[in-house]
């Protein structure tokens, strides 16, 4: 019989085949509005893709929170996770932002830049006004639980989750029809899932052949200083996350880590972390995180635990300073990654959320806006590191917490739980 691939493999086939289909049609089609109107077609795929991921966030984030915190029993119960899950995320975006800022005092990209800078008076034409934190904590309740799922407002659905599961486990056995048929929908939606994650390899390749198609690989070239200290800071965050990792889960860690590399490489190559959050609940289930935990964590880290957008931040911010010769002395640093700290929560329903969080910061630190227009060129293949750096981030917090909390499989009970999801496809018997 022969071996299937995996399916990171045919990801990684998929990007390559992507981009060099996408660059194929750069150089055949040198003038920008057919390419990107090649590309709008070619995207179809890969936006259709994210449009199924995103029914699906809703319903499988209310399902199996609802089942997760039914079963953790009481208030107190959720409560120690959240606080201890708060923690974690606190901690992570801190040593997110600092890193971000340590990265680009050391390595100044923005000196010397070499390319001319965008007018001091253009806008980028994003919205900046949303992020204050009087906003953020009367958009975390919904005024309307429909509209919180029609709307995929993952925070919002989360709270109404959490006083639904509450309310049901008070209930007790009243309660027990009720938590089985919500428990059958986490199957129907994982089931759904399944179906659709099947398209992953086409989605990707569509993809990255859109980006490469309107963008080329020449901008790589004109943003490599640039791009290339991104991507080392952004090394130097997955290593301190899995060191983070190894201190509480020892060398468990890297089983971890192969265990999530489709949903790494889809976040990748898709740009969204979103595509990746089913995966990543499975590949949590594989390695013995009970899913009350994981079905409780996860969401929240997709709001409150984006490591490599908050990185991105400061990076962001400080790059721009520095190509508009701008200094900032290091106390203004410090208050600009407090205040960032605080507008930055919350920020993952907001289509390149990143870029409005830093043209937000621009405003309050009068830095030019205009100086986002170098960067959004760049911003998708930044995007991709971004998104992958949070999957990395929210699986090892996730696993960390269910280690703290004591329900976190061994190593040989997650492998026979692995095997076992690998015949019936369905939701793990340990819930």
């Amino acid at each position: 019989m022969k071996k299937k691939l995996p399916a990171a493999v045919w990801i990684l086939i998929s990007m390559v085949l992507g981009i060099v289909i996408g660059y194929m049609i750069f150089i055949n089609f040198p003038d920008k509005a057919a390419a990107a109107q090649i590309a709008g077609y070619i995207s179809i795929m890969s936006d259709v893709f994210l449009r199924l991921i995103k029914m699906l966030i809703g319903p499988l984030v209310f399902s199996t929170l609802v089942v997760g915190i039914a079963h953790m029993g009481d208030a107190a119960s959720v409560g120690r996770v959240f606080g201890k899950a708060l923690g974690w995320f606190v901690t992570a975006s801190l040593i997110s932002l600092v890193l971000g800022l340590v990265m680009a005092n050391l390595l100044q990209p923005g000196v010397n830049l070499g390319l001319p800078l965008p007018d001091i008076g253009a806008s980028a034409n994003l919205a900046t006004s949303k992020f204050t934190l009087k906003d953020f904590v009367s958009h975390l309740v919904p005024k309307s639980f429909a509209e919180a799922m029609a709307n995929n407002e993952i925070l919002q659905i989360v709270v109404f989750s959490m006083f639904f599961g509450v309310a049901l486990a008070a209930l007790g056995e009243k309660g027990k029809t009720l938590v089985a048929a919500i428990d059958e929908l986490s199957h129907v939606m994982l089931k759904i899932t399944g179906y659709v994650m099947k398209l992953a390899p086409l989605a990707v390749l569509a993809a990255m052949a859109a980006t490469v198609a309107t963008n080329g690989l020449a901008i790589l070239l004109k943003f490599a200083v640039f791009m290339g200290d991104f991507y080392l800071g952004l090394f130097l965050l997955w290593a301190v996350l899995i060191l983070a990792g190894f201190t509480f889960l020892g060398p468990r860690v890297f089983k971890l880590l192969v265990l999530i590399k489709e949903a790494f490489l889809l976040s990748f190559a898709t740009a969204s972390s979103e595509a990746a959050y089913p995966k990543i609940l499975d590949a949590l289930d594989r390695f013995g995180v009970k899913r009350k935990i994981s079905a409780f964590v996860m969401p929240m880290g997709y709001s409150f635990n984006l490591d490599g957008s908050m990185m991105y931040c400061t990076f962001a911010v400080l790059f721009i300073a520095q190509a508009y010769g701008i200094h900032l002395p290091i106390g203004t640093q410090i208050t600009m990654l407090l205040i960032l700290m605080m507008t930055s929560k919350g920020m993952a329903g907001v289509p390149r959320a990143s870029l409005v969080v830093i043209a937000a910061t621009l405003n309050q630190f009068n830095i030019p806006e205009a100086g986002l227009l170098l960067i959004l060129g760049v911003d998708t293949f930044l995007d991709m590191g971004r998104s992958a750096t949070n999957a990395v981030g929210n699986s090892i917090a996730t696993a960390v917490v269910a280690k703290w909390e004591g329900e976190l499989l061994p190593e040989a009970e997650a492998e026979a739980n692995a095997r076992t999801l690998d015949t019936s496809n369905l939701t793990p018997a340990h819930a």
